[in-house]
């Protein structure tokens, strides 16, 4: 993988950022380890001298006074300054002994910590160059069985169309017009699924492919609704468009717009019971579009409303309704586009999902 495109990986981009923050967070820690220590160790000195001249102020005044009855106080004071100046000589000379063996520590950590860096970043490298050839095989790979499996998608397909259009009006004609329907209906899926695995691929390479180009957002909502108004109301759920169909002009990529749109409205369903309504909404904001797709769902708790933009995130661990990939390529798409997408939500109440594209 190019130099350039593993810098525009944003998981690479996160792994650098968070190994800057810990190392930051690890000097820091550090420094204040080692200041802490020095304090702790300068009040046990501090203490021992308070003690030992406690000791000695003691002492000098039994000898004070035995000394008084044979010798002249003058000579006592003249003793007592000469061993007060040796007794200063001689802590100034155990503190500069005790500052130089806190230097040497110092910077032998200081000369320790680049050489372990160095072997860490020497490992690091290592590993992505190696986790780097995994993904560019990864990638061949999955682009080769892409393309056959959507190749025997389409005969399935072809094959499922002609047997529907062969079929007689029969009870056994209809019977083979509806598992045709069914046939369609499950390789459109898997259609969409390899087409996910696809795009999640290319966001791990950081080689999403977005084309933009200006144009009306209410057209593209049109069509989104149009797309899949008919799902809506087989289960029983009202799609509607809301507000004016008024222009509003924007910068996008129309087909990967409509891949956002399609995640979004497909969840919205799939969280919807029958009975329900799912709104879509378009306004223009200061800088740009804002979309939203608005539903009277099951809603989602509080504290998942960022991890639902996840890789493979799912409502529960039983939960079989998608792969939890839509919401992750979507927020992708979005933010490729210089957008934000996010969500909010009151449980039981429903969700809305939104996000803004640049004018």
């Amino acid at each position: 993988m190019p130099d350039d495109e593993k810098q525009t990986s944003p998981d690479r981009q996160q792994t650098d950022e968070s190994l800057r923050t810990e190392r930051e967070n690890a000097d820091e820690a550090l420094r204040a380890k080692q200041s802490r220590s020095q304090h702790e160790a300068d009040l046990v000195v501090q203490h021992a001298r308070e003690t030992a001249d406690a000791v000695l102020v003691a002492a000098r005044e039994k000898a004070d006074e035995r000394l008084t009855q044979t010798a002249p106080r003058a000579i006592i004071r003249e003793e007592r300054v000469l061993e007060d100046s040796v007794l200063r000589d001689e802590r100034a000379s155990a503190d500069d002994n005790l500052q130089r063996e806190r230097d040497e520590v110092h910077h032998a950590l200081a000369r320790l910590l680049p050489m372990e860096r160095e072997k860490t970043d020497r490992y690091l490298l290592t590993e992505r160059i190696r986790s780097d050839q995994d993904v560019s095989h990864r990638d061949d790979f999955l682009g080769i069985v892409s393309h056959d499996l959507r190749n025997l998608l389409s005969g399935i397909v072809m094959s499922a169309s002609l047997l529907t259009e062969q079929a007689s009006e029969s009870e056994e004609g209809k019977r083979t017009i509806q598992g045709g329907a069914r046939i369609q209906r499950y390789a459109a899926r898997m259609n969409r699924l390899i087409g996910d695995l696809v795009d999640v691929a290319s966001i791990d390479a950081g080689k999403l492919s977005v084309a933009v180009t200006r144009g009306d957002t209410s057209i593209l909502l049109d069509e989104a609704i149009d797309m899949f108004h008919g799902l809506a109301a087989a289960k029983g759920i009202v799609l509607e468009l809301d507000g004016a169909k008024a222009p509003l002009m924007a910068r996008f990529d129309h087909d990967r717009m409509i891949q956002v749109l399609a995640n979004l409205i497909t969840n919205a369903i799939k969280f919807t019971q029958a009975g329900g309504t799912i709104v879509v909404h378009g306004e223009r904001t200061a800088d740009g579009v804002r979309i939203s797709v608005r539903d009277s769902g099951v809603g989602i708790p509080h504290d998942k409303l960022e991890t639902v933009f996840e890789r493979f995130w799912q409502v529960g661990k039983n939960d079989r309704r998608g792969v939890g990939l839509g919401l992750y390529i979507s927020r992708a798409i979005v933010e490729a586009q210089g957008g934000t997408i996010w969500a909010e939500s009151t449980e039981g109440a429903g969700s809305t999902f939104s996000f803004t594209i640049a004018a």
